[in-house]
């Protein structure tokens, strides 16, 4: 996976965003074992320590479990993944309707506009 990283936000909320967005997406499935820290720090080329916080995040969050013995897994809550899914589907949803407020349109015609151009 290419990470995206900038300088304007704290670099572990942005792993813990684009993991989470793994697992929501389908990526890592309910029960999987998740990659080492390490792994994925060296991948993101990042601190492991900022791994390691964005990971306990989505343990906070409940979308990734610790296993003594056999490291990190993602949570086997199907439910939790799909809420959690739909919970940032809304607020992408929301956060497009609110930019095509500011540009004029309504809601009707929000829709028509994406309805037109992304069939």
């Amino acid at each position: 996976m290419a990470w995206k990283l900038s300088n304007d936000r704290p670099i572990y909320i942005q792993l813990m965003e684009q993991i989470k967005r793994q697992i929501l997406s389908g990526r890592y499935h309910c029960g999987d074992n998740f990659p080492s820290v390490r792994e994925l720090a060296a991948e993101a080329a990042v601190n492991p320590n900022t791994m390691q916080k964005a990971l306990a995040a989505l343990e906070q969050e409940g979308l990734l479990v610790t296993n003594r013995t056999n490291g990190r897994s993602v949570t086997s809550d199907e439910t939790l993944i799909q809420t959690t899914r739909e919970s940032l589907a809304a607020k992408i949803v929301n956060e497009c309707q609110n930019a095509l407020l500011a540009l004029g349109y309504d809601s009707e015609d929000s829709m028509a506009f994406i309805k037109k151009n992304y069939p």
